[in-house]
């Protein structure tokens, strides 16, 4: 079986990975405090959009530097307890390295604790994962690393991530450094090519460096030379013209013919192209009659969509794509003026940024109406507004919700708007614990008190003589 290249040649040094010398000065930096004790910080969050060398910077440092590897990622179980067991037990001892070597942390053996995808934590599958989180960062006696796409996501959810780790941030690489990283690995493994052929690579892989070196594998294979002629799938995937430039088509070419030929290039559901194009219309359309027509045509586009989704009769697909593409540019009467970018549906990120909120809404609506032998729908809509409002001003109410209603942490902070580590919700999990059962009295107590035991008057012997 043929190797992964992008193992086989991921970097063992910070200094190998390309495209963030920035954050990996900052990584090695903030490494290298911890020889000297424990920095401010104890926690550091790498950010970025994936591929561009977050996880393999982490596992460069702990090469680097000599650590352990304790490491947590999406493929795990990564509930409060999972984290607790492995993360911060982890973090709060000594180890071995991979190589078997006793780690002690007396003498500078240190381990690198790494949550890989730590803002993707959802629902019932990744329960008090957030709180957990949050202690490993308060308490650990090693460094931790978070490796995160969305950190806005995790920060909002408690002040931990947010106030007490180091943020370094991750940029794309360019496409020229890929190229030069593309040209090292195909020398290695004996491939002559051009620089036309790594910079179409490059380009193609936007950004994602993970992406490139496995697009190079897959052209490469059984090749000993590589050339344009060779590019294969991998040419077309370049050529593909993405949304911008189908709505560069349908809006500003005056030209129907044109823009329905660039909807072949996209391999998207009409449906996706709808958004785009009603997104984009008010904004490209700024002449009454041109909206009016261009608004008309959308309708018909969208109510042949609707009849795909009713009779299940995809053939109405190729109407509603000439309606959306070639009948939106017949629309115009005028010249384009309009020369800014073209706008991302608004709907998509909506629903994106809201996914988490949500699946938390209707995880607490669920419990809720089990316990209140409701339906989630009721819940949602007559008691949860009113609750937010209640809770913020009911201490007693707050810790019935976790222990009764049997709400995570989480679930309670998102009601109260606020964070998992918050003095509410630490105050409401204070109170949900259950009481300590008392102490029982020693014997040596027992006897004591029964010695003090008033004695009977005297010629009363026992109660028969009363």
């Amino acid at each position: 079986m043929t190797e992964d290249w992008t193992e086989k040649y991921r970097p063992k040094t910070v200094k190998g990975v390309v495209g963030n010398p920035k954050a990996a000065s900052d990584l090695l930096e903030w490494a290298k405090d911890w020889s000297s004790g424990a920095p401010k910080k104890k926690a550091a969050v790498l950010m970025g959009p994936p591929g561009v060398g977050k996880t393999t910077l982490a596992l460069a440092l702990a090469s680097e530097m000599g650590w352990g590897l304790v490491e947590m990622n999406a493929s795990d179980q990564r509930t409060g307890g999972a984290i607790r067991s492995v993360a911060l037990k982890g973090s709060l001892s000594n180890t071995f390295s991979d190589a078997g070597d006793y780690l002690d942390t007396k003498t500078g053996g240190m381990k690198l604790i790494v949550l890989d995808e730590a803002d993707n934590l959802f629902g019932n599958a990744d329960r008090g994962g957030i709180p957990a989180i949050s202690e490993l960062i308060k308490e650990t006696k090693q460094p931790v690393l978070l490796i995160v796409n969305d950190f806005y996501d995790l920060s909002k959810k408690s002040s931990a991530v947010k106030n007490d780790t180091l943020q370094i941030k991750f940029q794309k690489p360019s496409a020229s450094t890929m190229a030069k990283t593309l040209r090292a690995i195909a020398e290695s493994e004996g491939v002559k090519t051009d620089d036309l052929v790594l910079r179409s690579i490059a380009e193609n892989a936007g950004g994602d460096m993970r992406a490139a070196v496995r697009d190079l594998q897959s052209v490469a294979a059984g090749k000993s030379v590589l050339n344009v002629n060779d590019m294969g799938n991998l040419s077309e995937r370049t050529a593909r013209k993405d949304m911008y430039d189908l709505m560069y088509a349908v809006f500003r070419k005056g030209d129907p013919v044109a823009a329905r030929k660039a909807s072949f290039d996209i391999d998207e559901e009409p449906g996706f192209t709808l958004l785009w194009v009603e997104e984009n219309l008010p904004y490209e359309y700024t002449d009454t009659g041109d909206l009016v027509r261009g608004c008309e045509r959308l309708s018909r586009a969208d109510i042949y969509l609707g009849r795909v989704h009713r009779r299940q009769y995809y053939g109405f697909w190729s109407y509603a794509m000439d309606m959306m593409t070639a009948g939106i540019s017949d629309a115009r009467r005028t010249s384009p003026t309009n020369r800014a970018r073209f706008r991302f549906p608004t709907y998509l990120m909506k629903m994106s940024r809201s996914k988490s909120v949500r699946n938390m809404k209707d995880s607490i609506s669920g419990k809720l109406g089990g316990y209140l032998h409701t339906s989630k729908a009721r819940i949602a809509s007559d008691v949860l507004p009113s609750l937010r409002v209640t809770l913020k001003n009911d201490p007693g109410l707050r810790a019935s919700m976790l222990r009764d209603v049997g709400l995570e942490e989480e679930e309670l902070a998102f009601l109260l708007d606020t964070g998992v580590d918050s003095p509410m919700v630490k105050l409401a999990k204070k109170d949900a614990e259950p009481p300590k059962a008392p102490v029982k009295a020693s014997r040596e107590t027992a006897e004591e008190k029964k010695a003090e035991k008033p004695k009977p008057a005297a010629g009363q012997k026992s109660l028969f003589q009363f």
